[in-house]
């Protein structure tokens, strides 16, 4: 146990190296806590970040469950199905492969097709309605949307109202002016702590909520979140964190507005809300995320503070966000384009995973309901301008 207690406090000593994280001329004592008047973020502050991702997980599952018997009445009123596709007929030879691939190649296909005595079309039918099981029903979707406005929505405004009399909302140099002498009043701890809380949520329960194809560039995003929050927690960088925060929670909670009014069919207030949500995202992760906060952290920063290995480290996290947002723009300007000159016809979901049309047996009955396809024909043309992000 002596051993492990040495080895562990030499690695504590050598992570935590104040030459590394901290400017010149300052050291982890600056940070030691001894008046009422200025608080200083320490490190085992942090573990306030498992409770509020615990609690915040365990409201997002309660509010689901009374969103689900709220919103059913009104969402069979907007004729928001609440059913999963059909279920495909047992086979143990086809349910075992499908855990190993559940996109065969077609030699794969020939080679079940000859083990079940199915034809090869049968096959794909099967393996296509399997998929299907797989995808989340609308309702699910419209309480996860419903969900995530909510919590962004309101610590979006919690953040702009905290912030609003800060000096360093308005200048920027206001983030290093003092440092590292500067006060954490209650309301920006718990505004850092619950933020905190929510991406390391969102890291966990994005295994388990429904699948996007940028499943790894969001897992991605959120390490780098969680790491430059926890990082600037313990460096007492939090002026600029708390930018950083602002700036991202001022986009999503429009985009899980458009989704929810997709859902509900409202065509005309969906397209509103996604303008204005490409337009926020542009303006706020495209031009005032590098020109307010990464400016800063490049220029006003080493001027102010001075320079220090562990800056190049945030600059490079920061920079990595910047791309993400870029990447994700770049998905919004697409989707955007081939409504326009599609005219209108069937855009391919660039993020989610579409529920997959089963075509008729060779009897000709078909094998899962045509309302399922009526429905997607009537309205896929008029939900691509979301799609991108749904």
């Amino acid at each position: 146990m002596a051993f492990l207690r040495e080895a562990f406090q030499a690695f504590h000593a050598y992570f935590w190296d104040e030459k590394f994280w901290l400017p010149e001329k300052i050291s982890w004592k600056d940070f030691e806590n001894h008046s009422d008047d200025l608080y200083h973020p320490v490190v085992s502050d942090l573990k306030y970040v498992i409770l509020c991702g615990c609690l915040l997980f365990a409201v997002r599952k309660l509010y689901e469950s009374c969103m689900t018997h709220i919103a059913a009445p009104i969402g069979r009123y907007f004729g928001i199905r609440n059913t999963l596709p059909r279920k495909p007929p047992p086979n143990p030879v086809l349910e075992n492969a499908f855990k190993c691939h559940k996109f065969p190649e077609n030699d794969k296909i020939q080679s079940l097709s000859k083990q079940t005595d199915l034809s090869t079309r049968k096959v794909e039918r099967w393996f296509r309605m399997r998929r299907n099981q797989d995808r989340p029903s609308f309702m699910k979707r419209f309480t996860e949307a419903a969900w995530r406005f909510t919590f962004y929505f309101s610590v979006f405004v919690y953040g702009v109202v905290v912030l609003w009399d800060k000096p360093w909302f308005v200048d920027s140099t206001h983030c290093w002016v003092g440092y590292p002498h500067h006060h954490i009043p209650p309301a920006i701890f718990w505004y850092y702590m619950i933020e905190i809380g929510f991406y390391s949520s969102l890291m966990f329960s994005q295994f388990i909520d429904v699948r996007r194809k940028d499943f790894w560039e969001m897992f991605t995003h959120h390490v780098a979140t969680m790491l430059l929050l926890c990082f600037s927690w313990c460096g007492n960088f939090v002026r600029v964190g708390t930018l950083v925060l602002v700036i991202h929670d001022a986009v999503d909670f429009w985009m899980e507005a458009a989704k929810m009014a997709k859902y509900l069919k409202a065509q005309r207030l969906c397209d509103v809300l996604f303008a204005i949500f490409g337009i926020v995202w542009f303006v706020t992760r495209l031009v005032i995320f590098p020109v307010r906060v990464i400016y800063s952290t490049y220029f006003e920063l080493p001027v102010i503070v001075g320079y220090f290995p562990a800056m190049y480290m945030f600059n490079a996290m920061l920079c990595l966000l910047l791309v993400l947002h870029a990447y994700w723009f770049s998905l919004i300007v697409k989707v955007t384009y081939d409504v326009l000159t599609n005219s209108g016809e069937e855009v391919t979901d660039i993020r989610s995973s579409e529920e997959e049309n089963v075509s008729e047996d060779e009897n000709g009955h078909a094998v899962q309901p045509n309302n399922n396809h009526n429905h997607n024909h009537n309205h896929n043309h008029n939900h691509n301008k979301v799609k991108a992000v749904s």
